[in-house]
């Protein structure tokens, strides 16, 4: 048995808790795809809060409420916590109740009970994205110049396919497969999965390489538009979304608010969850359920084998 200050014998939940929480490290490994140092903080909030929440018996879990959750942030500012790491043990906490609830541990989504401490920007963030965002921001793009070119195609892969800043630094232009109108995403964990290449996408692709392959023998699809001719880094994206929001007067946002939207936008359009974690590359349809943020019921009804699911 370990000792007191472990929590992890069997006085404290024994194998159960284990178990739980070697799931909960399995699936933020393995479909978040985080790093081990992240993982570990993570879980070790996870234990934290269920052995002083439930004693560590995971069968407590039912009974929390939203009383409990808020609770356990209070405690955790009244350690003497900045109001930053108070809202990171926040954003670990939510991860944790948004896993349970969709596993079924949990009846209510209790992730919505947490609250953030003053000076946290997180609070003020838009939830969604306006409607019609996504065509304002490609018509912001000055598609005469080389620059605006490169965004304008930079924001079609975010907005049409979902794609995260590092997927479209990734790209190379032996990922195009333009025979079979097909694109190769390089995202989390080294996965490769093949998308179809929407037309629209495909164009705005193309019409971007045909000026810069004549400038360029770097393998990566987006580069620099000014020397050196280098593949455009994450922050580089993420710049071009930012520019983009501001020329269309849209409020901030990062590129995971569109993987948000197209979730979303989809299940309006009748897409299954099936169909939408394909092209989000989710391994597991509870990822799918918490981005198209639709209840557990809702997951239930269409959880069925999901044909080229990872085992």
């Amino acid at each position: 048995m370990s000792d007191p200050s472990g929590g992890r014998g069997a006085g404290s939940g024994g194998p159960c808790l284990n178990d739980l929480l070697d799931a909960y490290r399995s699936y933020l490994e393995g479909e978040r795809g985080l790093s081990s140092l992240t993982v570990h903080g993570y879980v070790q909030t996870a234990e934290h809060f269920m052995l002083g929440r439930c004693g560590g018996d995971p069968a407590r879990l039912a009974a929390l409420s939203a009383r409990d959750v808020s609770g356990f942030v209070l405690a955790e500012s009244s350690r003497g916590l900045s109001p930053r790491t108070v809202n990171e043990v926040v954003v670990r906490l939510r991860s944790l109740l948004r896993y349970l609830y969709v596993k079924g541990l949990i009846d209510v989504p209790l992730a919505q009970a947490t609250p953030w401490m003053a000076g946290s920007r997180a609070g003020s963030l838009p939830r969604t994205l306006e409607p019609g965002a996504g065509s304002r921001l490609l018509a912001s793009c000055d598609v005469t110049t080389e620059g605006g070119v490169r965004d304008f195609a930079i924001l079609a892969l975010i907005i049409r396919l979902g794609l995260r800043s590092r997927e479209v630094v990734r790209l190379t232009l032996d990922d195009i497969d333009w025979r079979s109108g097909e694109i190769a995403v390089r995202g989390k964990g080294q996965r490769a999965d093949r998308l179809p290449l929407p037309a629209d996408v495909g164009q705005a692709l193309a019409t971007y390489l045909e000026g810069r392959l004549a400038e360029s023998d770097c393998r990566a699809v987006f580069v620099n538009v000014v020397a050196p001719r280098r593949a455009i880094t994450p922050t580089g994206v993420n710049a071009v979304v930012r520019r983009a929001c501001w020329r269309a007067g849209i409020a901030q946002t990062g590129t995971h608010r569109f993987r948000h939207g197209v979730a979303t936008d989809l299940l309006g359009a009748g897409a299954s969850l099936p169909e939408i974690g394909q092209l989000l590359r989710h391994h597991h349809l509870q990822t799918t359920a918490l981005y198209a943020k639709v209840d557990f019921d809702a997951l239930v009804s269409v959880a069925q084998p999901w044909p080229g699911a990872l085992s």
